[in-house]
């Protein structure tokens, strides 16, 4: 036996979480276009974001258990044909229940690539490593923001929307290429053989520290997609910039949570785990204080846009290395525990957003409450529940001579 070079499962997992962000983006510089086709108004068709999300959390919890019982493999390419299947029927809809439902499909098919896609990394990555790879990750994760709206309007140029769809369908039919061909099975063999192993393992997804972590994440999720959905309004609404001006703007302030994504692995070679998850909810609440400030001192656009690059800075730092604390309790159940900080964090974010878009709050103050709660009961969770250190040793992924 000899150990099976891990970049291919840093590259399958590199993929696969890629095909998430990419469905949010790239077609959303054709929204006028698509209203008009299917006779539907642009504020119809936002929905389709909330749709395409709960596609992904209703589907998180039984990818993740048949991730755990069948192998890796075959879920993500299921995944994979039903994005495909869901990119193409999207692209030729003709009406806008049709295309949300295609929506709502293409969340399903994206969420199994995005719970198999960590589950891979908890297989084959000890814990440092793991943390260091989910740094980059996110890092990557960040720069979809930015170049899909670029590709998407390239593609708007010279061929109509449903092209758009096309294209990601053929991401979808390349990831499962890659799910058929590039990834071997990481599901350790003894699962195949006794799936009642799992059922009388003692990895409890109730263990206060999961939970603490399930906790810390999705409150992170929640502070930077309030950031992402306030900015335009504060952005463009307050601050009178014009949408190339805005879109630039947000451009640079992704480049910095690209830089701090990428520069994390480098500062969790000198620092411990817990010291980078303190200074990136430091950030946040500093990040919040300069908000306010920004806000009270006449709606100061320097000040805002400081603001904003902090938010992207404390994310950065801290988000990837508490995804892999909270997986490196789990061997038996990684898919499971992947749906569930998946199902979490979508869950919590839209919930939040959404009652405090019902009581009216200003788009300042809904950034604010979601950056002090973040701020400040994560610095209580890391204080309460410190990293358990989980043991550095693993059992590498092997296969045939």
């Amino acid at each position: 036996m000899k150990p099976t070079n891990v970049s291919r499962y840093l590259l399958c997992s590199f993929a696969f979480v890629l095909l998430y962000p990419t469905a949010i983006d790239l077609y959303l510089v054709a929204l006028p276009q698509i209203a008009n086709a299917l006779s539907a108004s642009e504020s119809q068709l936002h929905i389709a974001f909330s749709i395409y999300l709960a596609g992904m959390a209703s589907t998180m919890v039984f990818v993740g258990r048949a991730a755990d019982r069948f192998g890796r493999k075959p879920v993500a390419m299921c995944g994979a044909v039903i994005f495909t299947i869901a990119s193409v029927l999207a692209g030729s809809a003709e009406t806008s229940n049709s295309f949300l439902m295609m929506r709502f499909f293409q969340g399903v098919g994206a969420a199994c690539c995005y719970v198999v896609a960590f589950a891979i990394l908890r297989d084959t990555l000890d814990d440092q490593r793991r943390a260091k790879v989910l740094s980059m990750l996110n890092g990557i994760t960040c720069s979809i923001p930015v170049l899909a709206p670029v590709i998407g309007n390239l593609i708007m140029i010279k061929f109509p929307w449903p092209v758009l769809f096309s294209a990601m369908a053929m991401m979808g039919i390349a990831i499962g290429l890659i799910a058929c061909f590039v990834l071997k099975e990481t599901l350790p063999k003894k699962q195949h053989k006794a799936s009642d192993v799992a059922e009388g393992s003692n990895e409890s997804l109730f263990d206060r520290f999961f939970i603490s972590r399930v906790i810390y994440t999705s409150l992170g999720v929640t502070a930077i997609l309030s950031y992402v959905n306030t900015s335009p309004m504060i952005v463009m609404d307050t601050l009178g910039y014009t949408r190339g001006q805005y879109s630039t703007a947000m451009a640079l302030l992704a480049m910095v949570g690209m830089a701090t994504s990428f520069s994390a692995p480098v500062a969790l070679s000198y620092f411990k785990q817990s010291t980078l998850m303190f200074a990136a909810q430091i950030t946040i609440l500093l990040s919040a204080i300069v908000i306010l400030a920004a806000h009270l001192n006449g709606d100061s656009s320097t000040l805002y846009m400081v603001g904003f690059a902090l938010i992207s800075m404390g994310f950065s730092m801290g988000f990837g290395v508490a995804m892999s604390q909270a997986l490196s309790l789990f061997s038996r159940k990684a898919g499971l525990a992947s749906s569930m900080l998946g199902i979490a964090q979508v869950s919590w974010s839209a919930l939040y957003i959404w009652l405090i878009a019902l009581t009216g709050v200003s788009a300042v103050m809904m950034l604010l409450i979601a950056l002090v709660a973040s701020g400040v009961i994560g610095l209580s969770l890391l204080v309460l529940f410190p990293n358990q250190n989980v043991s550095e040793t693993h059992e590498e992924i092997s296969c045939p001579t």
